[in-house]
């Protein structure tokens, strides 16, 4: 059991951005529920959808994050697939129904009736929380606990994203950060060529990019030198989408990675045209988790974070929201 009575958390309730930094009890986990000793939570862009009242239907008050990595605490009854100590990663994904059309079919990231973590869920910005022990995945290696939360979402919905651009060459990556950072040394592992683009006249995250592989970084406004086969949108900006689809070749595949993107405005059918796609990623899939942290484990991910205690989650955000930081912040709860 935890031998502690109160924890922290960073809450939001609503109305505003900022979170507040609050003591609540600790929860008991129920039937089937693991009770995790938060260590470390990445910020992620969707935290930033959720406060910033883009994603509009967040269970009130709740406590955001979704890249959680930390201990098992406590168990609930009937929970077999862990012991308490066991290192275990929780992700955005936090309980689907395992009865509808699309859970019976593998697409569960579909679920109508699922639950997410750090917005119907309580989430990770706190030093404890509870989540369904299907939905935690065991996480060995030696990558630290920091190092690690990146993985459960900007890995993960990266992943998703990679897979569905399917054996694209030429990849571009629009928008360098927390996601794009990591997937692109998993795709030049693979042996695709990388191409990214960054917000206009910053020669930091262009450096940066460059450093991590990237053949060619440019701005967002900016043509690449040759056609790309497929684009993987990272940043929530409707206008990329058009610019996207002028930059790859046909039948080339742009891949929308984000859980809420700004309007797309009318563009003329050519630059759809000749077998060009658009397809989105929803979410995430118990399987992209295991498959992905299997590569993880074995692969040479140079992880780049920014380490914060939890009480400066709202700068943590702040930061993020106006593009300044390299890599993916996260609060560590020391």
């Amino acid at each position: 059991m935890t031998g502690a009575a109160a924890m922290r958390a960073m809450v939001y309730r609503g109305g505003g951005p900022a979170l507040s930094l609050e003591e609540r009890p600790v929860p008991e986990p129920g039937a089937g529920e693991a009770l995790v000793r938060v260590s470390a939570c990445g910020v992620c862009r969707t935290d930033l959808h959720v406060v910033d009242g883009d994603l509009t239907e967040p269970r009130l008050p709740v406590v955001p994050g979704h890249e959680i990595v930390g201990r098992v605490a406590a168990l609930g009854a009937g929970v077999e697939r862990f012991r308490e100590g066991e290192r275990v990663g929780i992700p955005w994904l936090g309980w689907t129904c395992g009865t509808c059309r699309y859970c019976r079919s593998g697409r569960e990231n579909l679920c109508p009736d699922a639950r997410f973590t750090g917005y119907t869920l309580d989430g990770g910005y706190g030093d404890y929380c509870i989540a369904d022990e299907r939905y935690c995945f065991p996480l060995p290696g030696e990558r630290d606990d920091a190092h690690s939360a990146p993985l459960l979402c900007a890995g993960l919905i990266g992943y998703r994203a990679l897979t569905m651009a399917g054996d694209a060459e030429r990849l571009g990556l629009y928008g360098f950060g927390a996601a794009a950072h990591i997937i692109a040394q998993v795709a030049r592992a693979q042996g695709r060529r990388v191409f990214a683009f960054v917000r206009p006249g910053d020669r930091a995250a262009i450096d940066f990019a460059r450093g991590l592989g990237a053949e060619w970084a440019g701005g967002s406004d900016e043509a690449p030198p040759e056609e790309l086969d497929a684009a993987l949108l990272f940043a929530p900006v409707g206008a990329l989408v058009p610019a996207a689809l002028r930059a790859i070749a046909p039948g080339g595949t742009v891949v929308s990675a984000g859980i809420h993107m700004s309007d797309i405005p009318a563009f003329p059918y050519e630059l759809l045209w000749r077998e060009r796609r658009i397809v989105s990623v929803a979410n995430l899939t118990r399987r992209d988790g295991e498959d992905f942290l299997a590569l993880a484990a074995k692969a040479e991910i140079e992880m780049h974070i920014e380490p914060m205690p939890l009480a400066e989650a709202n700068l943590a955000l702040d930061r993020l929201r106006a593009g300044r930081l390299q890599g993916a912040a996260v609060l560590t709860m020391d």
